[in-house]
This record gives C-alpha cells, structure tokens and sequence, in this order.
C-alpha cells in the first residue's frame, strides 16, 4: 500500500505547475505639486507557494498511513481520536478545509467536461489517494483523517438509534447531492458542493450566515446523531463507502471468535453494526421472493419517472447559472419588465431584442440542463430502486459484523469487546514479563 501512494504521488508532482511571478507597474505615476497622495492599492492575497501543497499532500499520505495502522492493527480508539484531532486542527482551521476530497469532485468533473479546465494536480490527488486507500483498507479517511467528520465526532455526546429504514431512505440525499454537484460542475455553472459545504465558515472563521447557520444546525443535530452529514449529505461518503464492499482489508470488531455479547451494537453510534441472522420461515422467504420481483418491474419505472422530474426542473436548474441569470436580466431590461417570465427562452425568441450571443449562450445551457437533467432524475431514480430490491436480499451471517460500506472506523466497537480487552491485557501482561527479566 505504501509504494502505491508513493507512486501515486510521485506521478502527480511530475507535472505540478510553478506559479508566475507578480506583475509591476508599467508606467511611474504623475508627481503633484498639490502634495496629493495615491491610495493604496488593494491587492489580492499572495497564492500559497507550490511547496505547500506538496506538504499537503504528503501529510494526506502520512495520515493515511497511519491510520491505516492505528484502525486495522493498533485498534485504538484513544489513538484513533487523536490523529483525529490533528487532521481537524491541519487540514480544517489551519488550512482553512481546503484543499477537500469532497470538494475536488467538481474539478475532476470539469476537468472531464471542459477541455480548457486543468485540475489543480494538489486536488487530484486528494481525491485519489483516499479513493486508493478505501479499496484497500476501507473508509479510514472517514475514521481519521477528514476534518468535516471529525468536527462532527467531537461534538457527539448523546447519540441516538436511527432506524435502518430511515437512514438508507435519508441517504438517498447524498446520492441526489453527489449528481447534482457533477452535473454543475460538468455544465459550468458553479461548484455546488463547495458553495454549501457546512463547516468551511467555521474552518476560516467567516462566511455566509445563510451557511453558518446550516452548518450549526448539522452540530446540533450531530450531538444526538452522529456525524449526519456523513451519513446522510456527504457525496464523497457515497463514492467511499461503495468503494468500501471491495477493499481487501476491513474492520473487525473482535480480535478471534464473537461471542455474541451485543457490547460493540451498543457503542456504535452510525448504526453499522450487523446481527447475526437466521434461515428465513418458508413463509417470509416467500413473500421476499414476490417483493423482489415486483421491485425489479418497479425499477425502469422509478428511473423513468425520474428522469422526467429532472426534465421538469430544467427551467429552474438552467437559472442557478450565472449566465442564464444575466441574459434574464437582459431581456428584463431591454423590455421594460420587472418581473420574470415563466418561460424565458420563449421569451428570447419572440422580443428578439437581447443580445444575439448572450441569448444563444443561455439557449445552449438551457439544452444541456435539460439532458442533464433528466439524467440527474434518472439516477435517483436508479438509486431508489435499488434500495428497494435491497430490501428483499438477505446476506447471511454467523455474527455480529461491522457492514464494510456504514462503518466509519472510529473503532468506538474496540473498546466495549470482551475478546479485544482480552487481547491487550495479554499484551500488556508478555510486555510486563519480558520487562521483568
């Protein structure tokens, strides 16, 4: 694992950009005799040198690696809230919370649709390298190293049972977050995630109140629901935690045999814990069979249905782009109106009095919102059905297991299991005994 986010890395520094010098004055101002003073002239922050964000993305790697040992072989919870800690103070308040996984998202998807658009080669590899990592070694950038879950791990005193039903139905938001953020970024319209992201105004101790209240109301809930926006909001969470059922490498709540004690059910606070099952009566099984069927004939419509409620929304969709949102304001303008149409490229084709370029750039986002959103609708669409065919499969198992795509290896289950305080006071007990000889 080592020498592949070695080589990773290695690959992605290769082409790193050098940053261009500032520009100077071309000309000597005017001397006045008045004894006049020029204002200052207000200048934009000084980018972060280069070297920095190799920093960053070493220290990405560094962390990883090391959660990778606290979480899979240490199995330390006191260890595992520490290096937690340090990721929320580096990677959040230090550096702001960014560069963020979550965030590059969206330059991966511009980067994809936009033939002008390079990715910042630092943003690439943080959302790589955790991706690497997850296949490997299952969600540990969730369980120490993101600064958006730790801060809500902190604040989690009391917390509550949410039913499975009712989270898998509530995840059905992140998986709508995570498209509409592609589908943004893919049509140039504004990187959605970034400008919702809940805890950014607390990182850098500012920001829009609209937002700051968002992100307060996620903490409040996060004292009695653990960490809601990963569970329920996060879009990254969704790539990480499919990406999870195939890593080769997971948590395990008990060292050897479960005994079944129900102590690590207990102490998890994401409802990721799952109970050992029976065989099916003949009767239930039967009807699983039914529910399943019905479900799969119910799929291609849900994805239908879907996307023709995307379609729907082009309208509304095309208008959170800034250029849409200009070349209405045109058309107002020009007309007299004060007030907007229900139907603005119609509007376009009648008056004929906006700007030709400006009506035929909004025209064109407008078809693309369209496609892309009967796409977006169809996607939930898919993920809705999916989860309801779900519901008739039914994996069989011996004991109580840690689900590889819920659990958020905090290893909060490490300390409460029997078998596991068995391990280390054997530990401690063959480290006693050679210090005594």
């Amino acid at each position: 694992m080592t020498r592949i986010a070695c080589t990773a890395m290695f690959t992605l520094a290769l082409a790193v950009p050098c940053l261009g010098a500032g520009s100077e004055m071309r000309f000597p101002p005017p001397e006045f005799e008045s004894g006049y003073q020029f204002p200052e002239t207000a200048r934009p922050p000084t980018a972060r040198p280069v070297v920095h964000e190799y920093i960053d993305v070493a220290l990405l790697a560094v962390v990883l690696l090391l959660a990778s040992y606290l979480i899979l072989q240490r199995r330390s919870r006191r260890a595992i809230f520490a290096l937690m800690i340090a990721a929320l103070l580096y990677f959040g308040f230090w550096r702001d919370g960014c560069i963020c996984p979550i965030g590059a998202i969206q330059n991966v998807t511009l980067t994809a649709f936009d033939s002008t658009y390079a990715i910042p080669l630092a943003a690439a590899a943080f959302f790589v390298i955790p991706l690497a990592f997850t296949l490997f070694h299952g969600r540990i950038f969730c369980g120490a190293a993101c600064p958006l879950g730790a801060i809500q791990d902190v604040v989690l005193i009391h917390p509550l049972r949410v039913p499975h039903w009712l989270e898998s139905g509530l995840r059905l938001l992140a998986y709508t977050y995570l498209g509409a953020g592609v589908l943004f970024a893919a049509i140039g319209g504004t990187f959605l995630i970034c400008r919702y992201d809940p805890f950014v105004g607390f990182f850098r101790m500012t920001g829009n109140w609209n937002i700051l209240i968002l992100g307060a109301s996620l903490l409040a809930i996060g004292l009695f629901v653990g960490r809601p926006y990963c569970r329920f909001l996060c879009p990254y969470g969704v790539i990480l935690r499919n990406l999870s059922r195939l890593s080769k490498r997971r948590v395990t709540i008990t060292p050897t045999e479960c005994i079944t004690c129900r102590l690590c059910e207990d102490a998890c606070p994401f409802g990721a814990i799952r109970t050992p099952t029976e065989d099916w009566p003949e009767g239930e099984y039967q009807i699983a069979k039914r529910r399943l069927a019905f479900f799969l004939v119910l799929l291609p419509i849900l994805i239908a249905a879907g996307g023709w409620g995307g379609y729907a929304l082009k309208e509304r969709l095309a208008r959170m782009h800034p250029r849409v949102r200009t070349a209405e304001r045109v058309f107002l303008e020009e007309t007299g109106q004060v007030t907007g149409t229900t139907n603005a490229s119609d509007a376009f084709r009648t008056t004929g009095q906006a700007s030709a370029m400006l009506y035929q750039d909004a025209t064109a986002i407008r078809s693309r919102f369209a496609l892309g959103g009967a796409l977006l609708g169809g996607f939930v669409g898919l993920v809705a059905g999916g989860k309801l065919i779900a519901l008739s499969v039914r994996r069989r198992r011996a004991e109580y297991e840690a689900d590889p795509a819920d659990c958020l290896a905090c290893g909060r289950c490490y300390q409460y299991c029997p078998k596991e305080q068995e391990r280390r006071k054997q530990r401690r007990d063959a480290r006693s005994g050679r210090g005594n000889r």
